[in-house]
């Protein structure tokens, strides 16, 4: 194989080609990693089936560690100084009480979790067959990695824990998500995501609080919230995800609980925005008497590559041979533990899919191949030095 990029980009049809034959193989493995349930703390039995696959391939040193992620290691032809890493989440947000049964048609596969992020998983399950049914050698190691405890109140701690005991330099790392295929990732918001939760007590005075309940005084903090003034720049958001509370419909609801994220390019606009929270969450209580508690579990801080780093632009001209329509747009995933240490990293999605978070989550099996093609491409890009920031 040449050494300059556009050799490795006259390759791409080669990569795509060679992943085309092991689409069984890939889906097999996509089937048995989707159909464990791994709600964010339980994924340990999805990470040890990728640990046996690891350790089927022969890769030395398969191992798992404290927090449950499952490591194994491609050794490179240069030792330990080159290494890079690639990463994919284990959990999903769905819990074990679910269908997770997988079911596989000619053009797509249908399963909770089957994009986010079963297939990544699955992918980094198969990759040592493929770089041996394509004959490929790298310089570098890659370390491949089935990361614990991402979503939600996991907040990343398998992978930080990794990068904070990992001893082997990481040169460039890669984060793999199922979908959708043309995502770039090269940044991070700013963002906290929380939790607030009323509760009323069982017996309260109905003249005081009106006998509305915990719904319409939850209402209240929501108003405040969509008061909250936010800018155009820097782009800032707060999403309001998800709302639970109430038994019926003739009971008044006892407790609620809202989650909700705040992002932007700015820290300091995450900083306003929390205390803004804070207060309408005192001004609430104060008025109603009511029990209001706001619990922030997870954090990140903004930052990340420019689009004229190398490893950004050469992951585009990846896309851009593949026909891949690049979308880029901010992660709130792996790539910020990576930022944190000023490790150069792209997320990048493997198919599309459509009803994603809903238990009839799909994927699209063909496009599969081109979106390991742009893996194989970003691997040997990097490897060869032709996307490093003094490369």
């Amino acid at each position: 194989m040449g050494h300059t990029f556009d050799n490795i980009l006259d390759q791409l049809a080669t990569y795509k080609a060679g992943s085309e034959t092991l689409r069984e193989t890939i889906l097999a493995n996509l089937v048995m990693v989707g159909e464990i349930a791994a709600p964010t703390f339980q994924e340990q039995e999805k990470l040890q089936f990728l640990l046996q696959r690891f350790s089927e391939a022969g890769l030395p040193d398969a191992s798992s560690d404290e927090v449950g992620n499952s490591v194994g290691l491609i050794p490179g032809k240069g030792g330990d100084k080159k290494n890079i890493l690639l990463v994919a989440h284990a959990d999903t947000v769905f819990a074990e009480e679910v269908d997770h049964t997988v079911t596989v048609h000619p053009d797509r596969v249908i399963g909770p979790g089957v994009g986010d992020n079963s297939l990544g998983v699955a992918v980094l399950a198969s990759l040592s067959n493929l770089i041996e049914k394509l004959d490929l050698e790298f310089d570098s190691n890659l370390i491949l990695m089935g990361a614990s405890r991402s979503l939600g109140r996991g907040n990343l701690e398998g992978l930080r824990f990794f990068l904070e005991n990992n001893t082997l330099p990481i040169q460039a790392a890669i984060c793999l998500e199922g979908v959708q295929l043309g995502r770039l990732s090269i940044t991070s918001l700013g963002m906290l995501r929380g939790e607030i939760t009323c509760r009323v007590p069982n017996e309260y005075d109905g003249s005081r609080f009106g006998a509305a309940g915990a719904i319409f005084i939850m209402n209240e903090v929501i108003n405040g919230l969509v008061e909250i003034p936010l800018p155009k720049r820097p782009k800032t958001s707060i999403i309001m995800g998800s709302i639970q509370g109430g038994t019926s419909f003739n009971s008044i609801a006892q407790s609620v609980r809202l989650r909700f994220e705040i992002r932007s390019e700015s820290a300091q606009m995450v900083r306003d925005i929390r205390q803004h929270v804070e207060n309408i969450i005192a001004k609430v209580t104060s008025e109603t008497g009511t029990e209001i508690n706001l619990d922030i579990f997870a954090g990140r801080e903004p930052g990340g590559l420019e689009l004229a780093h190398p490893l950004a632009h050469g992951t585009r001209a990846i896309m851009e041979r593949l026909n891949i329509e690049s979308r880029i747009a901010p992660s709130m995933s792996e790539l910020t533990a990576l930022i944190d240490r000023n490790i150069p990293a792209v997320t990048v999605g493997l198919t599309w899919g459509e009803h994603l978070n809903e238990p009839n989550e799909s994927i699209q099996v063909e496009p599969i191949s081109t979106g390991i093609a742009q893996l194989i491409g970003i691997l040997m890009a990097v490897d060869r030095g032709f996307c490093h920031a003094d490369g």
